[in-house]
């Protein structure tokens, strides 16, 4: 799971165990504006299939935000603009790369510990929801549906 891998990842870099960050909006730059044409399909809240989207995300008019108290280990991430936040790390999205049938993300991840860069395959579904691949080899993935 995308949340999971992208704390693991920084979890094994900075050697601690650490707590979520706040999620706060990019200020300043409108998200229409930040997008590349790669990112279009990604932006908006995204929760693992079989999840209930009203347990981990509240919104409150236009802005969609994790819910309080966040669930850290919630499977679930947001795209707004060339950001991605999970429940524990915000990243920065530096690339996106085709790769076949589906995308390489290429991102900078931090939390309130430490810094990592993070590999991230993906594809856009038929049916409107998002692919996470583990890796190459990976003929199945799980399946992200849109909550916002």
């Amino acid at each position: 799971m995308l949340a999971e891998e992208v704390a693991m990842g920084v979890a094994r870099f900075a050697g601690a165990t650490w707590l979520g960050l706040g999620i706060a909006s990019v200020a300043g730059m409108s998200a229409a504006r930040a997008v590349d044409a790669g990112l279009l399909g990604y932006q908006g809240a995204w929760l693992l299939e079989g999840r209930d989207c009203a347990e981990v995300y509240s919104s409150g008019g236009k802005v969609t935000a994790f819910k309080k108290p966040v669930d850290i280990f919630a499977p679930a991430f947001m795209v707004s603009g060339k950001r991605l936040r999970t429940p524990m790390a915000s990243c920065q999205i530096k690339s996106v790369r085709p790769a076949g049938d589906r995308q390489v993300l290429l991102l900078n991840c931090a939390n309130s510990v430490a810094g990592n860069e993070v590999r991230v395959l993906m594809a856009p579904s038929q049916n409107g929801a998002l692919r996470r691949y583990y890796s190459d080899q990976d003929p199945t993935g799980v399946a992200y549906r849109r909550c916002s």
